[in-house]
């Protein structure tokens, strides 16, 4: 995604993270609360986790759930995910026990990507957890190649016709249902909205929405793809717009997606700020 996009890649979302990574293994990917991976790290610790994945029978058309807070290791899961072939199921572990419990029943998730206090809410073992937190997942996840996979390294070939991610709506009409994309779908949306914005390398982005929110598709994508910055925001700062806006002039942030309601609390807030002239809006 270098300049117009004319064409739609014929590739898989785990092709062009790869492909992104070797081009800049030393540029900034993803922030969050000071820490910083690099496009290198990332794809690295994403690499690892993901042969673990497929050591578990994660491949191509599988979900593969994740449920964790707001951390880098939530976008290194999403990314492993993807590489494993397999299709993420982002999963807000606030919500209540029922509602999860429903939609792992339902997408018949393989396995579940958390960590340990998170675990016994999920059903425990029952939802073959791979705990992040658990020294001895640790050391095999520090023993396994980081190098980029490929079908040789899968459980079967990915494909751009795969799924990439199931996403539940919220459920407010009846039942929550599965959403479901490709590789195919996410890459068309990021190839065909290029020529509007002309994105790049030098913009940074923030994942202010929940990961279990499908806008967070665009927000995610849409940075590391063209090989942006990703701010995640903490969950005190999406509720604070002072310290929100605090966040944008400090990471320098360029690309900011908000639904109406938020971004007029964000408005009205930097209104009152003589300080950061530059944020107007």
């Amino acid at each position: 995604f270098q300049g117009d996009v004319c064409e739609i890649p014929e590739e898989t979302v785990a092709g062009l993270l790869t492909a992104q990574a070797l081009r800049t293994p030393d540029a900034e990917a993803v922030v969050f609360e000071g820490d910083t991976l690099s496009y290198g790290a990332l794809a690295a610790r994403a690499n690892q986790l993901a042969r673990h994945l497929v050591s578990e029978g994660a491949g191509p058309d599988d979900i593969v759930a994740i449920a964790l807070d707001r951390s880098l290791e939530m976008v290194v899961s999403i990314v492993a995910v993807l590489q494993s072939g397999a299709a993420y199921l982002p999963l807000d572990p606030a919500l209540p026990a029922a509602r999860l419990d429903y939609m792992l029943d339902d997408s018949q998730a393989r396995l579940t990507i958390t960590t340990a206090d998170h675990a016994a809410a999920l059903g425990g073992t029952d939802r073959h957890p791979v705990c992040l937190d658990d020294a001895a997942t640790q050391a095999a996840l520090a023993a396994l190649d980081a190098g980029p996979l490929t079908d040789r390294d899968r459980q079967a070939p990915l494909r751009p016709d795969h799924l990439a991610y199931l996403i539940y709506t919220s459920g407010s009409t009846g039942k929550p249902k599965g959403v479901a994309n490709t590789h195919a779908n996410v890459v068309r949306l990021l190839a065909r909205t290029q020529n509007w914005y002309g994105f790049s390398s030098k913009d940074v982005w923030t994942l202010f929405h929940s990961y279990a929110f499908d806008f967070s598709v665009w927000e995610i994508w849409g940075a590391l793809f063209y090989g942006g910055r990703l701010v995640v925001v903490p969950d005190l700062v999406r509720k604070s717009p002072d310290e929100f806006i605090d966040l944008l002039a400090r990471e320098g942030v360029t690309t900011l997606n908000q639904t109406p309601s938020a971004f007029y609390q964000l408005k009205e807030a930097l209104i009152s700020r003589s300080d950061l002239p530059q944020l107007a809006l």
